[in-house]
């Protein structure tokens, strides 16, 4: 039975959270550290969703444990737009267009939402760890994605949405 792409492209936006979330986890090891540098790892995400919801007295714990919520949520279901990219555009085009989105969306929306500072004056040690941490997330995505596609998606033959519109370009041509 053929997965559906939305379907393949939020399991691999479950897997791609999944990395995103071991990357976090290596690099406080790596740098023997309890809580992470990134803003997208710390009490921020969880702080933007209390104040959106209008919740008041919310503690440090409970802005991760939302964080943590939001990025499952949003993370799983992100996959998604790379699903939608990749029926417009081959690999490794989807991937770079994908993880662009996602740090932009990164270096715009905590600014914007007023939590951090812009990212040009993010510390050099906690730019590198979101660019890092969102290439490991849009790497899995990628590779998931592509390999719960059909083999003949993956060797280079047309997805369904272009054997689409080549069939309706045909026969307007007639």
């Amino acid at each position: 039975m053929r997965t559906a792409w939305a379907v393949r492209s939020l399991v691999a936006g479950v897997a791609g959270t999944a990395v995103m979330t071991l990357a976090y986890e290596a690099e406080r090891r790596l740098r023997h550290r309890t809580t992470s540098i990134d803003y997208d790892d710390s009490v921020v995400p969880g702080q933007i969703v209390a104040s959106i919801l209008d919740l008041h007295g919310v503690t440090d714990q409970e802005d991760l444990e939302l964080g943590e919520l939001l990025r499952w949520s949003y993370g799983s279901a992100f996959g998604i737009w790379h699903g939608v990219l990749r029926t417009v555009v081959p690999e490794p085009y989807a991937a770079l267009l994908f993880g662009s989105t996602l740090l932009g969306a990164t270096f715009t929306a905590f600014p914007l939402l007023g939590r951090t500072p812009p990212p040009w004056r993010w510390p050099p040690d906690v730019i590198a760890t979101a660019v890092g941490t969102h290439a490991a997330y849009t790497l899995a995505v990628a590779v998931v994605d592509d390999a719960l596609r059909p083999s003949r998606d993956r060797a280079g033959q047309r997805s369904e949405g272009a054997r689409r519109r080549a069939r309706a370009g045909a026969s307007a041509a007639l």
